[in-house]
């Protein structure tokens, strides 16, 4: 806006403001036509995955085993079969389970049903439970994770009506009860969020329609970013997290959008502008802070994109996708309504209103800071400090079943394995043997397998290693020998169903099984040994399972994070650095924005990891999920330069109008401290509403966010940065010679036209 203020050629976002008004008609039909066009998407649906990282070790470890029947357990279905008076031996026992499992085997999505009914006595014995009323089957499903989590309702349409209880678990039904929670989850938390933000802009605004106006483009944001996300989800791979982080991010960034520009529209109204007058000053001021706060928000959610082929690079995109159409719309949509509505924006005056103007208790705050920086600044970094220390206990793990509330059915299946079948419950580490080519088999491979079984099975924790030449009990090396030397068709059954089973193409599996959970150092450490050594006669092993997933995906998030946290800070400091022509003043929101982000770590990791407020918020404490804390720190470093748009932008208005540091910044925390902690009142609310969640994660990502929005919002933009900008005086607009230069002829040449 220095431009037009000058007197010279309007500015971009003047000449902006000025052809809104003019076709105000015109935008607001392009927008009901991009509302249809985004229902359109909704009703089409899309394909949503899990959270997935390509190229890692444990990837390509499931990848080779894929074809063997027990190479892998993810699109295996645990089914447990109960009946309070039948006993498995019970012919009519077995003739319904032989009656659900056929027509189960039917089902085109599933590829094949293991049943102890009818089966060799060793191998009946692990899915009989000693109960005598339980037994377990297996049923592995065709595709992908995609395609296996979507046939869960036929399977368990399939297994109805048997006459029997039947309990489904494993990791697709675990998926599957993941992805309903969190759609569920979604709609309470948007159903909950608008009525809390209503509330809070009804208190700012005190009229009726200037509060709605923010709901108004928050809903339009967010309806079209979830529409894109899944347009996208047909052509790349989308988590369904990615629906979470679109609607927390989009409704919160586009309601403080919208506040900033109705709050400056009706202070502009007041001081006698016209509506036209109005809405140009309001788009050269507050939208110009807009634009550039998008453009922070949408550089912090891009240093997702370095996690390529991860599902952290789609959340990233996602979010970039939501936060330009918020932007988007608090610059076309929202002026073109303030242009229709003019004075009538305050309509719907509330009892309870008060006169507008500058608030007393912000001038006394702000004129205390200025004259005690010390003692603002020195308790207050203490303060985030210390609340920054439980962070470096930090401990990632990816979500396990644990994330569901116990009465579902998947978690409470999975505790029902665990006792009835501890070793098909046990955990699994998944070890595939690739061999150079031809039969894995041969006498001198499945004598190195026996081997290298034996090897494993001597490692702490280790309870067994199931493969093909160990699953039949009493092989020693030599029998193992003599039978991969003889003719297939002359090895016992069971020897048959073993190589069946673990042998695929080139490929050797073994499953090796600890008691260890997932999750735990030990199994994690049983992971890094296994990986030591990986020769198997002339072939090699790869590492795959739950808990090398674990391991592979903190490594991953390890590798790609300095470059992603070196992007955002180096383009958010380039991105202030053009706001505000100032090279110090970019340098201090980066420090701030990371003071901030230390207090909403070090309480994420109190929180939920350790467990202290857990019957509150009811969850389970656990790890933290890998990608939470980088997925924060994006969405965050973003979210903050809002409020540090808002009120620097503000203060050097009035600096350049002045040239006067102290009596700028007080100026600018009084005109936006109250602006600036009621946007991030609603912000809180929206991130609030996601801690009423069932799923783990999505509690955490809530209460993370709105942790570091309030801290931002409280102890950060109107505590700290004004007691750091009294501190350093004129330094603050330190610059190159060019542009200190600029500022002298701004401030000669235009501070009297410039106004607050």
């Amino acid at each position: 806006g220095e431009d037009s203020a000058a007197g010279g050629a309007p500015s971009l976002f003047a000449r902006l403001a000025v052809g809104v008004f003019r076709h105000r008609g015109r935008v607001l039909v392009g927008t009901l036509l991009l509302l249809a066009a985004a229902v359109w998407a909704l009703l089409q649906g899309g394909h949503l995955t899990t959270g997935t990282i390509e190229g890692i070790e444990s990837a390509r470890a499931e990848a080779l085993a894929r074809g063997a029947a027990a190479g892998s357990n993810d699109q295996t279905l645990a089914v447990i079969f109960h009946h309070d008076a039948w006993t498995p031996d019970d012919p009519r026992f077995a003739r319904a389970v032989t009656s659900v499992l056929s027509r189960v085997q039917r089902l085109p999505e599933v590829a094949s049903v293991v049943s102890p009914i009818g089966a060799p006595e060793a191998f009946r014995a692990r899915f009989v439970a000693q109960t005598g009323h339980d037994l377990l089957a297996l049923v592995r499903l065709k595709g992908g994770e995609r395609e296996a989590t979507a046939a869960i309702p036929a399977v368990r349409a399939a297994l109805n009506d048997s006459g029997l209880q039947t309990t489904l678990t494993g990791k697709v039904a675990f998926l599957a009860a993941l992805n309903e929670l969190l759609e569920h989850d979604l709609l309470r938390a948007e159903l909950l969020s608008f009525p809390l933000a209503l509330v809070v802009l009804l208190w700012v605004f005190r009229t009726v329609v200037a509060a709605m106006l923010p709901l108004v483009v928050g809903g339009l944001a967010v309806l079209c970013g979830v529409a894109g996300v899944l347009m996208l989800s047909h052509v790349t791979n989308m988590a369904q997290y990615t629906l979470n982080v679109v609607s927390l991010i989009g409704l919160g960034v586009a309601i403080d959008y919208s506040l900033f520009i109705v709050s400056r529209f009706r202070a502009e109204l007041a001081r006698g502008l016209t509506t036209e007058q109005a809405l140009t000053r309001t788009l050269d001021t507050a939208g110009r802070a807009v634009a550039f706060s998008g453009l922070a928000v949408t550089v912090g959610l891009g240093g997702l994109l370095f996690f390529r082929g991860s599902y952290l690079s789609a959340m990233g995109l996602g979010g970039a996708l939501v936060v330009a159409f918020a932007v988007l719309f608090a610059l076309t949509v929202l002026p073109a309504l303030l242009a229709w509505l003019g004075p009538r924006v305050d309509r719907g005056r509330l009892p309870f209103a008060r006169a507008e103007g500058r608030g007393g208790g912000w001038h006394a705050l702000a004129t205390w800071v200025m004259r005690h920086p010390w003692w603002v600044l020195l308790p207050t970094l203490t303060l985030l400090l210390a609340m920054g220390l439980p962070f470096r206990r930090l401990q990632l793990a990816a979500t396990d079943i644990t994330a569901l509330p116990e009465g579902t059915e998947a978690r409470q299946g999975a505790e029902t394995l665990a006792r009835l079948f501890p070793r098909e419950a046990a955990t699994r580490v998944l070890v595939a043997v690739e061999f150079p080519g031809g039969n894995p088999l041969t006498p001198e491979r499945a004598g190195a397998l026996h081997d290298a079984s034996r090897r494993i099975s001597a490692l702490p924790g280790v309870l067994g290693v199931e493969s093909a030449v160990t699953l039949v009990p009493g092989m020693d090396r030599a029998t193992v020998q003599r039978m991969a030397a003889a003719p297939p068709q002359f090895l016992p059954a069971d020897v048959q169903a073993a190589r069946a089973a673990y042998v695929t193409g080139n490929v050797a599996v073994m499953q090796v099984l600890t008691s260890a959970a997932p999750s735990s150092v030990e199994a994690r450490n049983l992971v890094r040994a296994l990986r030591e050594d990986r020769v198997v006669g002339d072939g090699r092993w790869q590492v795959g399972g739950q808990t090398a997933t674990d391991v592979d995906a903190a490594a991953f998030v390890k590798h790609h994070t300095p470059a992603a946290v070196g992007f955002v800070m180096g383009m958010t400091c380039i991105v202030l650095f053009v706001l505000l022509r100032s090279v110090v003043l970019p340098l201090k929101a980066l420090l701030m924005n990371l003071l901030s982000l230390c207090g909403s770590f070090g309480a994420l990791v109190w929180i939920f990891q350790e467990g202290h407020l857990h019957r509150l918020l009811r969850f389970e404490p656990g790890p933290i999920e890998p990608s939470l804390p980088i997925l924060l720190f994006c969405a965050l470093f973003g979210l903050s330069m809002d409020y540090e748009v808002l009120l620097l932008s503000r203060i050097r208005e009035e600096w350049l109008r002045t040239g006067d540091n102290t009596h700028a910044v007080a100026e600018g925390l009084e005109r936006t401290g109250g602006l600036i902690t009621s946007a991030a009142a609603i912000m809180v609310a929206v991130f609030a509403a996601f801690t009423l969640a069932s799923v783990v994660v999505v509690k955490a990502m809530g209460l993370g966010m709105a942790i570091a929005v309030a801290l931002d919002a409280t102890l950060v933009r109107v505590l700290i940065v004004p007691a750091m900008m009294r501190l350093m005086g004129d330094f603050n607009w330190w610059g190159p010679g060019h542009w200190r230069r600029s500022h002298a002829r701004a401030q000669g040449t235009r501070g009297t036209e410039v106004r607050p």
